[in-house]
């Protein structure tokens, strides 16, 4: 069993090989007599986690704790048998990822108190992740292999983990720009979150899938024989099917499904950034774009670090097609997200953390905004302000900013500053004057006009989409009392 997990180790780091054989039979002595749902040894689980981790290329330490995830929880093994035997950083990261066991809340029974111990838990894995990003990690591949054998489990407990896969674990994946394992992680929790929706999607896109596949390989050639005679080098071509739990979201906006026009999309792999944009003058020479439809993430990448050209065109036949073009190394980064860092750091692995990572500087963020937050409101707030659908915009000096779907001018000013939120007096949207109610879209630029006194009105907490804005609006008129 080890084996096979070992291979997948360089032969040349013998210090990593040696401390992850050592957490396996430290696990596997531990876990004796155990067995999962499915009736197989309980083993086969963290090694099954641990090669996940291994093909992500993470470190000896993040593999050791893997196959180490669940003893201080399920054994009874003690953190300090743990850390004598394997130190304080393989340790930590096995803290990270065990749930907070044995507590009771004898005045909160029943689910009340299920829901304070499962908010708490969430709270611990978060705060251990903005220490060490290894942490979520860790879990985010147990949950990986987790929802992959879900089917052995009762259908309310597949339902619940599910919803919490969705709410929580494929959002995080996506925030890390994780693109592979989030869009898995979707698919997987939607057949078993909402049952009869995915029969019924599967049902209306079984042959859209198919036409737009056929089509593509009949495209295929065509653009490949462009970009030839163009002396543009292609790495690789290939088919890149939408995620069927990700078309649905879609669907919620857009009703009709010819309206999408990613369902299947050309992706093409060029060696580098210019090859990038030579190809998207050939292809748009051949082809004509829907206007609005070009998305330059090379000069605009997305918060999760995302990068790509995505161009939509009518293509042989007067059909609409998405072709996006990437680097390699975007590539990786598109489907690996934040673990992509350890392929890229190969000599300074141990010294990565969550502070030195542009793509997860939301954690800190998360971290002082959990400090603050109590454990009731802690699911609505988490989806509302961290793992729901997001939008960037930009300020007029092209700074970022990172706001949930659905926020307003009022959010973005308080984004920027509380002082400019309680201060403001009138928005503008790419040169355009907006109401403070304007839902802001990807990619705008917002300026905000400010009055001279600070003046926040009670009806800005129905305006705001944050709870951050709205957390700010409510301490002005709790300091100040007598404002209307």
């Amino acid at each position: 069993m080890i084996e096979k997990l070992l291979k997948k180790i360089n032969a040349q780091k013998t210090g990593e090989r040696d401390l992850i054989a050592r957490a396996f039979d430290f696990a596997k002595k531990a876990h004796e007599g155990q067995r999962r749902e499915d009736g197989e040894p309980y083993i086969t689980h963290p090694v099954a986690v641990a090669g996940i981790l291994a093909d992500l290329k993470l470190d000896g330490p993040a593999i050791a704790a893997c196959l180490m995830h669940d003893v201080l929880e399920d054994t009874k093994i003690t953190e300090e048998e743990m850390e004598k035997e394997f130190g304080k950083e393989v340790t930590f990261l096995v803290k990270g990822v065990t749930k907070l066991a044995g507590l009771t809340y004898q005045e909160e029974p029943g689910i009340k108190a299920k829901q304070n111990l499962k908010a708490q838990s969430l709270r611990k894995m978060f705060f251990a992740m903005a220490e060490d990003i290894r942490v979520i990690l860790i879990k985010l591949a147990d949950r990986y292999h987790n929802m992959s054998t879900l089917r052995t489990c009762s259908p309310e407990k597949r339902k619940r983990i599910s919803l919490e896969t969705l709410e929580i674990y494929a959002p995080i994946a996506e925030r890390l720009g994780m693109g592979q394992i989030k869009g898995d992680l979707e698919d997987m929790a939607f057949a078993h979150a909402y049952p009869e929706e995915y029969k019924l999607l599967l049902s209306k896109i079984k042959d859209k899938y198919a036409d737009r596949q056929n089509y593509l390989e009949k495209v295929k050639p065509i653009v490949m024989k462009n970009l030839s005679e163009n002396k543009i080098k292609v790495l690789d071509a290939h088919a890149r099917a939408k995620h069927y739990y990700s078309l649905y979201k879609k669907l919620q906006k857009v009703s009709d499904l010819d309206r999408i026009h990613d369902l299947v999309a050309l992706r093409i792999i060029l060696p580098d950034i210019s090859s990038c944009y030579e190809a998207l003058g050939i292809i748009h020479k051949n082809y004509k774009p829907l206007p609005g439809l070009i998305k330059d993430y090379l000069a605009m990448p997305k918060l999760n670090g995302y990068r790509s050209i995505h161009a939509t065109v009518f293509a042989e036949e007067g059909r609409i097609l998405e072709i996006q073009l990437r680097t390699p190394e975007m590539h990786e980064h598109a489907e690996n997200g934040i673990a992509a860092h350890w392929s890229y750091s190969e000599s300074n692995k141990n010294k990565l953390h969550t502070a030195d990572i542009k793509e997860a500087q939301w954690i800190a963020q998360l971290k002082n905004w959990l400090k603050a937050s109590d454990n009731q409101e802690l699911y609505q707030s988490l989806r509302t302000n961290f793992f729901n659908d997001r939008v960037f915009v930009l300020t007029p000096k092209g700074e970022v900013k990172d706001l949930p779907e659905g926020s307003t001018p009022l959010d973005f000013a308080y984004a920027v500053h509380t002082d400019l939120g309680h201060s403001t007096k009138g928005a503008k949207v790419n040169g355009r004057m907006v109401s403070f109610d304007y839902q802001l879209k990807n990619g705008q630029i917002v300026e905000i006009i400010k009055g001279k006194v600070k003046k926040p009105s009670r009806d800005w907490l129905g305006l705001v989409k944050s709870s951050e804005a709205r957390r700010r609006i409510q301490s002005w008129f709790n300091a100040n009392p007598k404002s209307s």
